[in-house]
C-alpha cells in the first residue's frame, strides 16, 4: 500500500493534479477487501479504462463496483479528466499520454503479482479446465465438413512444404530426441530420465526404444527390462495450477517423461523448417517478441493494425484441428499423435480423456497451436477478400499478420472476419483485451497508445524480509530498477531505504553487473580494486546456483553426451520463457554459464537450487 502511495503522489505531479483523495479510497477499501482489492478489483478498473480508450468513450456498463461523478468515475478522477471528458465521457482529442501511463500504473501493477490462489479458485479453475473439454467436443461436433475441407486446403497452403520435409525426416528416423530439465508425470528429474524403465507401445512405430534408449544396438540388452505400456497402461497428463493472478492461477500439464522425449524430437525439427521459411518466419514467432511488439506500436500509431487475445487458447485447440492439417502427410501425422499424451489426470475429476491437441507444458504445444491459430487467420482474410488464397496473397500479407502463441496481430479491415473464423471452430477471442477501434494496442508485454509507449512496471513477487527470501530479493531489485528507469525518482528513492534494511550492501552498478545493485545516472561505485585484475570491485549480493548430486554411469552416459553432442547443432532455442517471468530474475545470464550445469553434467543435473550470497564482484 505504501509503494502503491508513492507512485499515486509522484503520479499526480507528472499530470499537475492530485490523488489524495485517491489514496485515501483505496486505502478505506484495501483495510476492508483486503490485497484482493489491489490484485483483482483494481485491474478490473485499468482493463474498462483501456477499453474505453478502444472504444472512444467511457461506458456506463464499465466500471462496476466504482462510484461515479456526473459522465466519469470518481476514482482517479483527477487524471481521467486529463483523458475524457468529465460530462459527455467521451475521449479528448488530445489526451494526456502521461495520465494514460499513471492510470495503467495505478490500477495494473498488482495484476500478475505471483501469489498462489486459494483452494476454492483453483478448484474453479480445475472445473474450467474440463468444461473447456467439453466445449472442444461440441465446436469439433458442429463444425461442418465444408469448413473442415477449407481449414485442410489453407493449411496445405501455408505449411506444405514444412510437413513433406518433416514427413521425410520422421521416414528416415532422422530425429534427435531431449530431455528438459523440468518435471515429469513419472516424477522422473534430471538425469534419471535417461534411466527410464517404461516405454509406450504407441511410440514404437516412430521412436522406437531400441534407437532412442540406448547409444547403439551393442547396448541392446539394456532394453531387457523395459516395460512396454500398452495404450490402457499409459501414465496420463498431470494437470496442476501454477501462480499466474490471484484471481485464476495458470493450469498446465506434466507430461510423461517418454512422451516429452519424443516431443522434443519433433519440435527440434518442426522450428528449424519453420524458420526456414521466409514467410512463414514473418508470421509465427516462439522466441523473439519484439516483432510483435513493433507491429503493436504500428496498429496504435497508424491504426491499420489491430492486436487480439485469445482465451485459454491451448486448451481450445482440438486434436481435430492438428489432424485436419496433417491429413495429406500420414507420417508425419503418425508420429506427432503417437507421442501425444490421450489423457490426462485432473485434480477433483480424476483420469478424462482429451478432445484437445495437449495441454500447455507440451513441447508440441505452441507450434502446432500458432500453425492452427495462422490457419484461422488465413481463412477470415479469405472470406473478406471473397477469393481462393494462393501464395502470392499470403506473401502480400505476411508483414501484417503475426502469431506468438495467444497474441495474434492482424489488418484491421478483416479483424470481423477472422474473430468470425477463430470463433467458428471453437477458438474464444478475449474482446476485453483485443483492441482494433482507438489508438491503444496491446502485444507481448507491451502496450502503446498513438504510438507512444504506455507500458508500466509490474510487481511480480511480495517484498522480501530477509536475504534468504530469494525469489523475492530477486524481484524488488529488477522492480526498482525498472521503476529508476521509468523515472519514478521519488519511489526508487523510499524503495531503496527498505531494500538496504534487507540487503545490507546495495551498490551502484551498471546493467550488466553480476551483481544485486542500483541503476544510477551517475554510473557505478567502486570501493577498491581487484588484487589480480586491478579493475574496480564492489561488495554486494550476487546469484549462486547448487545443482542437485546426480550421478549418471555407462550407456545412459554416452547416450545423453551423444545427444547433447547433435543438440548443440541445432539452429533453434529449444528453451520457452513464459512472459510473465522474464522479468524476475536479474542473472539468468549469469547462471545459464556456470560450468556445472555444462562440464559437469554427468554429475549434476535438474534444475538448480538458488541462493544469493555476499561476496565482492564487478559493478560492471
Amino acid at each position: 500500500m505504501l509503494l502503491w502511495k508513492k507512485i499515486a503522489e509522484e503520479s499526480a505531479i507528472w499530470c499537475c493534479t492530485s490523488a489524495t483523495r485517491d489514496i485515501k479510497y483505496v486505502t478505506r477499501r484495501v483495510e476492508h477487501e483486503g490485497f484482493s482489492f489491489l490484485t483483482i478489483t483494481l485491474p478490473t478498473f485499468g482493463k474498462d479504462f483501456q477499453k474505453s480508450l478502444d472504444q472512444g468513450k467511457v461506458d456506463r456498463d464499465l466500471f462496476k463496483g466504482f462510484p461515479w461523478q456526473a459522465g466519469l468515475p470518481r476514482l482517479l478522477g483527477g487524471f481521467l479528466d486529463l483523458v475524457f471528458d468529465r460530462t459527455s465521457g467521451v475521449l479528448l482529442n488530445n489526451p494526456s499520454i502521461d495520465a494514460i501511463l499513471a492510470i495503467r500504473q495505478l490500477t495494473l501493477m498488482f495484476n500478475k503479482i505471483l501469489l498462489p490462489s486459494t483452494p476454492a479458485r483453483k478448484k474453479l479453475a480445475m472445473d474450467g479446465y474440463v468444461q473447456c473439454e467439453q466445449d472442444v467436443r461440441i465446436a469439433d461436433a458442429m463444425t461442418s465438413p465444408q469448413q473442415w475441407d477449407d481449414f485442410h486446403r489453407v493449411g496445405d497452403l501455408l505449411f506444405r512444404d514444412v510437413f513433406a520435409n518433416l514427413d521425410n525426416l520422421v521416414f528416415d528416423r532422422s530425429l534427435i530426441p531431449r530431455h528438459g530439465p523440468g518435471a515429469t508425470a513419472d516424477r522422473l528429474r534430471g538425469n534419471a530420465k535417461f534411466r527410464q524403465s517404461s516405454w509406450p507401445a504407441r511410440l514404437e512405430r516412430y521412436f522406437p526404444a531400441g534407437e532412442y534408449l540406448i547409444p547403439s544396438s551393442r547396448f541392446f540388452d539394456r532394453l531387457d527390462g523395459l516395460d512396454i505400456l500398452e495404450p490402457g497402461a499409459e501414465i496420463p497428463v498431470r494437470i496442476i495450477s501454477v501462480p499466474k493472478t490471484l484471481k485464476t492461477p495458470r493450469i498446465i500439464g506434466i507430461e510423461p517423461t517418454a512422451m516429452q522425449y519424443s516431443q522434443q524430437a519433433l519440435l527440434r525439427d518442426l522450428l528449424s523448417e519453420l524458420s526456414k521459411s521466409t514467410t512463414l518466419g514473418r508470421m509465427i514467432g516462439f522466441t523473439d517478441q519484439d516483432v510483435n511488439q513493433r507491429l503493436a506500436r504500428k496498429g496504435s500509431l497508424y491504426g491499420k493494425l489491430a492486436t487480439l487475445d485469445l482465451s485459454e487458447a491451448s486448451d481450445r485447440v482440438s486434436n481435430q484441428h492438428v489432424r485436419a492439417l496433417l491429413r495429406d502427410h500420414p507420417i508425419l501425422h503418425g508420429a506427432v499423435d503417437a507421442c501425444r499424451s490421450r489423457k490426462a489426470d485432473v485434480d477433483g475429476h480424476g483420469i478424462i480423456r482429451l478432445a484437445k491437441y495437449a495441454s500447455m507444458g507440451s513441447a508440441l504445444c505452441f507450434p502446432f497451436e500458432a500453425m492452427v491459430f495462422l490457419t484461422m487467420i488465413f481463412l477470415g482474410i479469405e472470406e473478406q477478400l471473397s477469393t481462393r488464397l494462393d501464395a502470392d496473397t499470403i506473401k502480400k500479407y505476411q508483414h501484417m499478420v503475426r502469431v506468438y502463441g495467444d497474441d495474434i496481430i492482424v489488418p484491421v479491415n478483416f479483424v470481423q472476419s477472422v474473430i468470425g473464423k477463430l470463433e467458428s471452430f471453437g477458438i474464444q477471442v478475449n474482446r476485453g483485451k483485443s483492441y482494433w477501434n482507438g489508438k491503444f494496442r496491446e502485444s507481448c508485454g507491451k502496450e502503446y497508445y498513438d504510438g507512444e509507449d504506455v507500458s508500466i512496471v509490474r510487481v511480480r513477487r511480495e517484498f522480501p524480509t530477509s536475504p534468504k527470501c530469494v525469489s523475492e530479493c530477486l524481484s524488488i531489485v529488477p522492480l526498482r530498477n525498472q521503476l529508476y528507469l521509468a523515472g519514478y525518482w521519488d519511489t526508487v528513492k523510499w524503495l531503496d531505504d527498505y531494500i538496504r534494511r534487507v540487503l545490507k550492501h546495495f551498490p551502484n552498478v551498471t546493467p550488466t553487473s553480476p551483481m544485486l545493485g542500483r541503476l544510477c545516472s551517475l554510473g557505478y561505485s567502486s570501493s577498491e580494486l581487484s588484487h589480480d585484475l586491478h579493475s574496480p570491485v564492489v561488495r554486494g549480493y550476487r546469484v549462486s546456483v547448487r545443482y542437485h548430486e546426480d550421478n549418471l554411469h555407462g550407456s545412459d552416459a554416452l547416450l545423453k553426451c551423444l545427444l547433447r553432442m547433435e543438440s548443440r547443432s541445432s539452429p533453434q532455442s529449444l528453451d520457452y520463457i513464459p512472459r510473465d517471468n522474464r522479468s524476475i530474475g536479474v542473472s539468468v545470464r549469469d547462471m545459464s554459464s556456470l560450468p556445472a550445469a555444462d562440464d559437469r553434467h554427468l554429475e549434476r543435473a535438474g534444475l538448480p537450487q538458488v541462493r544469493i550470497s555476499l561476496r565482492k564482484g564487478s559493478p560492471f
